[in-house]
């Protein structure tokens, strides 16, 4: 049990020695913008993906800031690829980026950037997510939800919360009971859920 623990401690360390070496933060305060931490890293759930997911707001939103913020990462060293897209039309009402970093000890990294307006339906959704995810929190899931993340390849793409709804709601605790719980409960798209 406590050996999940440890690697999710470690690529905790590791994401946020990511989040200090590229100034990501400061970057999108520079624009105004506030940046906040949402996900895996928030939750402290990060065990073999490597992503660091942020949401962020701007008053006004204005799109060359966005492009500002990502053209100076872009100058990082170590950011290898820059990916956009444009949800403003979406449902999401974001721009959606993807910035990939390598950490110099083979593995790549992936920072998600939703640079959301305010009028979206997912303005601080994700955030209040986050927060109730942790409150909600025992070693018990805690343990659950590591050991499950990881157990499923990095190839197999499983969002986050379709885990931590399994575990939290539906009483999981191991990744062949996961597999059958997601197939009575299949979700697409953005999952609205929350303990």
């Amino acid at each position: 049990m406590d050996h999940f623990f440890d690697i999710a401690e470690q690529m905790q360390q590791q994401a946020w020695k990511i989040i200090e070496e590229t100034n990501i933060i400061n970057l999108w305060s520079s624009i105004g913008a506030t940046a906040n931490l949402v996900g895996s890293v928030k939750t402290g759930l990060l065990i073999n993906n490597r992503d660091i997911d942020l949401h962020v707001y701007t008053n006004p939103f204005v799109l060359a800031d966005s492009f500002l913020v990502l053209s100076r990462l872009a100058e990082n060293k170590h950011v290898r690829k820059i990916e956009y897209a444009n949800l403003l039309e979406a449902e999401d009402q974001c721009i959606e980026w993807h910035a990939f970093y390598d950490d110099g000890a083979g593995q790549s990294w992936r920072i998600d950037m939703m640079h959301i307006l305010q009028e979206s339906p997912y303005a601080g959704y994700f955030e209040n997510v986050a927060e109730r995810i942790s409150d909600a929190l025992t070693k018990e899931t805690r343990t659950a939800i590591l050991k499950i993340k990881h157990s499923i390849p990095n190839e197999q793409h499983v969002p986050g919360i379709h885990i931590y709804r399994a575990v939290l709601e539906g009483g999981v605790r191991d990744v062949d009971s996961f597999w059958r719980w997601r197939e009575q409960h299949p979700e697409s798209g953005i999952v609205a859920w929350a303990p």
